[in-house]
Parts: structure tokens; C-alpha cells; sequence
């Protein structure tokens, strides 16, 4: 019998990907054998894709950011952002600490990374723009920090296709993403983003302490990333690489501390605000929660962090389960998502910005274009859905929006996810179901996990592919 020839350095999604090969059909059909595309050249067409895509997020809070948010119309243009309400709204205008409760403002309820990027924003803000009003100052402060998340944006990109090993063209799933359009500009989660896939191509790159920093910071931006440390640890165990697990977590810990504790040590109460916050919040908008809530059966304080926890919790075991007992290791692409997805779906608020956190890990999960469109189809519904509901709460002008739509969206685009999260879950039980492993490769974003055996298993392990690493 003939041995297996090598797959091709690159993989074409015009060739293996049923969406981009009926696609390609429109300029000339998928590309041929001879079709040959460096590295570089993929990635300077995924960052001008990316690019496009953040030019077109502005372009979407135009009508907001031409008046400075102050219209009133940031509901029915669907072009709400956080970014330059909180400017005056936390003292950034008035350059008052952000974590100084001592003063006459709220204390900023975000992590200390974001707070930073903040701060340095406001200090560009003021050094361009400080003798024009508020609302000209506020403009500014809006784009200051859109150039920041752009840059966060390409850096994902990048980080995602580098990470995708022989699937680069996998990242345009996050370039092209409805969802990176239509919320890349309300908060400032794509920092966090962005360190979180930094922290996924060090680990595939077998540098485990700098990807133990790199999450660390990712967790000072945004709380989400910390999830991301129940995977590794299971992977880590199944193949019996607890040392390097042991020393991404250690430096994900010294990284987190390095940066909190200033802030810490200065304005302690202020510091702890995003914790309480957390804590106290009650169900926000887009969770399953506050669609009970709205349907007469509400939940509020300790209850409802319990009930909220304890469905994380129960989530989480059967990912546990999945990650020790599948026939073959999942992949740590789909074991990342899955536990995003889960702390997303049972969180108190699922904010419409939350689906940055598992666009970016969609290509590592699930590089199919058919699925990830259905899932942001829903995404973009319940982006209208919200605003419009939120309209309907806030103006003092009586507006015929139906109850339903705001619950509806929501349910549909909670069913959406978890469709995606069972096709997820599928592949890894079933590995020939699943994209990145149909050419026999194992874990390209695995690092020490890829080609590693079995050393804790909860079932019968099938054998690794040959050829894998």
C-alpha cells in the first residue's frame, strides 16, 4: 500500500470547507493543487480583513459618536457604547484616579489592566484635546481607545492564525466575525481577548511560563480568562504534564499579582469595587436568567449566585468528563471554548460584547463557516433586540416593542451557542468528525499536549496518529 503523502503546508478552506469551496465558485471555483501562499502573505490578507471589519465597526457608531452620544439616539441607531459614557462617569475627564473612592465619582468596576488602558487613554485624550468641551473631549477619548482595540484586534488575528499551525486562513472566522463588527467598539474586552490568544500560542509554542503571564494579564483586563486555567489542568493531567501546567498557572498568579497589587496597596477599596460589583450585580440583559426574571420567575442576591454558580459548576464537570474520559484527548482549542461558553451562557449578564471571548476561540474549536455563521446570525438578532428593548425600558415616549423579542432573542441566540457547544462536544468525542484532526494531526495549538500519550484516563484511549508530534 502506498504511504500517506504529507498534507499540504497550508490548508485551503476553498478545498476542505463546504461554505468557502460553493463560495469560490464565484471567482473561478477552490483553488487548485499548484496554489501556493506563504505565511506572511496569509497574514497581511487576514490583518487587512481584520482591518476592513474594525473600519466597518466605526462606521456602525457613526451615528453616535458624531454627536458625542449625547442625542439620545444610541437605542434605535444601535450604536451604544460604553467607552465615552464612562469617560465623564468615572473621572477619567477630570483625571481623578479611577480607583480613589475618597472623591466625588463611582470607583471604576473594571480590572486593573482595563483601568490602566483607561487612564492612558484619558492622558492621550487630554494632551490632544484638552482645552474642547466634553462632548468634543469625549469624541476623542472614543477614538484614543478605538485605535487601542483595533491594534487588540489585529493582534488576535494574528495571535489566532500563528496559533492554528497549518490552518492559518482559520483566523478570518474572527476577522470576518458579524459579532466583531457589531460589538467591538460598547467595552473594552478585546484587551482581554488579545492576551488570552497570546496566552494560547505560547502554550502551543511549549513556552509555558510566558503563557502562564500572558494569562495572568489577560485576567487583570477581564475575569473571563481565569476559566481558561480548568482545561489545562485537565489536559495537563490526562497526559501527565502537571509540571508544565504547574508553571504556566504559577506565572499566571505572579503576573496577576505584579499588577493588581499596586493598585491594591493605594486604593483598596477601589480595588475591590469590581469584585462587590460582581457580586451584587442582579440578572442582567441577554442572560437566561433575566429572561426568567422577565417571564415572572426572578431570582435575586444570594440565590441567584447560587443557582448561576452552581450551573457553571455543573457545566464545568461535563467538560471534565469529556476531557478524561473521550476515547481520544480533546483538543485544547475545544475544551477553551467550551468552558468560555459555558461560563458566557450561566453568567448573571451576557452582555452582547461577550461573544468576543469565543469568536476568538472558534477557529481553534470549530473552523467550519456554515456553523459559525448560523451562530453569529443569532448573535446579530439579539444585537437589535437588545437595544430596542432597552429603548422601550428607558424612553419616556411610549414605543410598541413586544415583550417577546427582547426573551425570544435571547433564548435563540442561547439555543445557537449551545448548538455549537454540542457540535464541539461531538468532535472531541467523535475526533473524525471533527476539521483540524481529518488530516491526522493531533493538537497544533497543544504544545506539549500534541502527540503526548495518555497517562490518567476515565476510559479506553484510542492511539495517537503516527505521524503526530
Amino acid at each position: 500500500m502506498a504511504a500517506r503523502s504529507d498534507p499540504p503546508a497550508v490548508a485551503l478552506p476553498s478545498r476542505d470547507d463546504p461554505v468557502v469551496r460553493a463560495g469560490s465558485e464565484v471567482l473561478g471555483g477552490p483553488a487548485g493543487r499548484r496554489v501556493r501562499a506563504s505565511p506572511p502573505r496569509i497574514l497581511a490578507v487576514l490583518l487587512v480583513l481584520t482591518a476592513v471589519t474594525c473600519a466597518l465597526a466605526l462606521l456602525q457608531k457613526q451615528a453616535c459618536r458624531a454627536d458625542g452620544w449625547t442625542d439620545g439616539r444610541m437605542y434605535p441607531e444601535l450604536c451604544y457604547s460604553d467607552v465615552a459614557l464612562l469617560y465623564s462617569a468615572r473621572g477619567l475627564a477630570d483625571g481623578i484616579p479611577v480607583y480613589d473612592s475618597s472623591v466625588d465619582h463611582e470607583p471604576l468596576e473594571y480590572p486593573v489592566l482595563t483601568g490602566a488602558v483607561m487612564t492612558a487613554s484619558a492622558w492621550v485624550t487630554a494632551r490632544l484635546n484638552g482645552a474642547a468641551d466634553p462632548t468634543d473631549r469625549g469624541r476623542t477619548f472614543f477614538d484614543v481607545t478605538v485605535l487601542v482595540l483595533t491594534a487588540c484586534a489585529l493582534a488576535t488575528t494574528w495571535l489566532v492564525a500563528r496559533t492554528a499551525g497549518r490552518r492559518p486562513w482559520d483566523a478570518a472566522l474572527f476577522a470576518l466575525a458579524p459579532g466583531l463588527l457589531l460589538t467591538a467598539w460598547i467595552n473594552w474586552d478585546l484587551l482581554a481577548v488579545a492576551l488570552a490568544a497570546g496566552f494560547l500560542l505560547a502554550w502551543s509554542r511549549r513556552r509555558p511560563g510566558v503563557a502562564g503571564a500572558l494569562l495572568g494579564l489577560a485576567v487583570a483586563a477581564k475575569f473571563y480568562p481565569v476559566v481558561l486555567l480548568g482545561p489545562l489542568f485537565l489536559l495537563c493531567l490526562r497526559a501527565g504534564r502537571l509540571a508544565d501546567f504547574l508553571r504556566a498557572a504559577g506565572t499566571a498568579v505572579a503576573a496577576f499579582v505584579a499588577v493588581n497589587l499596586p493598585v491594591y496597596l493605594a486604593y483598596p477599596d477601589g480595588w475591590a469595587r469590581f469584585y462587590t460589583f460582581s457580586e451584587q450585580r442582579i440578572a442582567g440583559f441577554g442572560s437566561v436568567w433575566y429572561a426568567l426574571d422577565r417571564e415572572g420567575v426572578g431570582m435575586t442576591g444570594g440565590l441567584l449566585n447560587a443557582v448561576s454558580g452552581g450551573a457553571f459548576l455543573l457545566a464545568c464537570a461535563g467538560i471534565a468528563v469529556l476531557a478524561l474520559a473521550a476515547p481520544r484527548r480533546p483538543r485544547i482549542g475545544q475544551l477553551a471554548f467550551l468552558v468560555v461558553a459555558a461560563f458566557a451562557l450561566t453568567n448573571k449578564v451576557y452582555s452582547p460584547q461577550y461573544v468576543l471571548w469565543m469568536i476568538a476561540l472558534f477557529p481553534l474549536a470549530r473552523p467550519r463557516w456554515r456553523d459559525f455563521l448560523v451562530w453569529q446570525a443569532a448573535e446579530a438578532v439579539y444585537f437589535v433586540a437588545v437595544w430596542w428593548h432597552l429603548e422601550d425600558l428607558t424612553s419616556a415616549v411610549d414605543i410598541t416593542v413586544p415583550e417577546w423579542t427582547h426573551t425570544g432573542a435571547t433564548l435563540l441566540r442561547v439555543l445557537a451557542t449551545v448548538w455549537v457547544v454540542g457540535l464541539v462536544v461531538r468532535d472531541a468525542w467523535y475526533p473524525e468528525h471533527d476539521p483540524v484532526r481529518a488530516d491526522g494531526s493531533d493538537d497544533p495549538a497543544g504544545g506539549v499536549l500534541d502527540g503526548a500519550p495518555d497517562v490518567v484516563a476515565l476510559g479506553t484511549s484510542r492511539p495517537e496518529p503516527q505521524h503526530a508530534r
